[in-house]
Formats: structure tokens, sequence, C-alpha cells
């Protein structure tokens, strides 16, 4: 089993979410069809960034580090990483 972190940007709100799954696609969905609480707020949301672990807890401390760092500026740097 592959488990993702991943990291959506919504241009409507100009923000981003950092979360993880086992299945990026009906994840995504999920977030665009508003059954999501905290991304209900817009349905434009795209995946911007993602990488891949082995197993959950792998992936659940990945997103809790990209979350502790409370910065943009970080975020932003993965996804320049990309380029």
């Amino acid at each position: 089993m592959t488990f993702v972190v991943y990291i959506l940007y919504s241009k409507n709100l100009d923000c981003y979410y950092i979360g993880h799954t086992q299945n990026l696609s009906i994840r995504l969905n999920q977030h665009n069809s508003q059954v999501s609480k905290s991304t209900k707020k817009t349905n434009d949301w795209e995946i911007v960034y993602q990488e891949c672990y082995e197993t959950r807890s792998a992936a659940v401390q990945r997103e809790l580090e990209i979350k502790r760092k409370k910065s943009r500026k970080y975020i932003e740097l993965l996804l320049n990483k990309l380029s």
C-alpha cells in the first residue's frame, strides 16, 4: 500500500491545503465536492505537490512536519524544487 502526502492549491482562496491519503484521485474529488469540512469553501482545488510513503505513519509524520512549519514560504520552496 502506498500513502501520499499532498498539497492542494485554490486560486479562488489563494491558499494551500496539506493532507495525506491512500487514493489521491478520490480524495481530490472529495475536496472539490465540498465533502471535506476544511476545503468546502471552494471547489477549485488542484494538486500542486505530492510525496509517496510506504506506511501511513510515515505519511502522517511528513504531513505534520509540513503543517508545523506554518509557512507559505516553506510550501512554495517545496514547489520550486519541482521546477
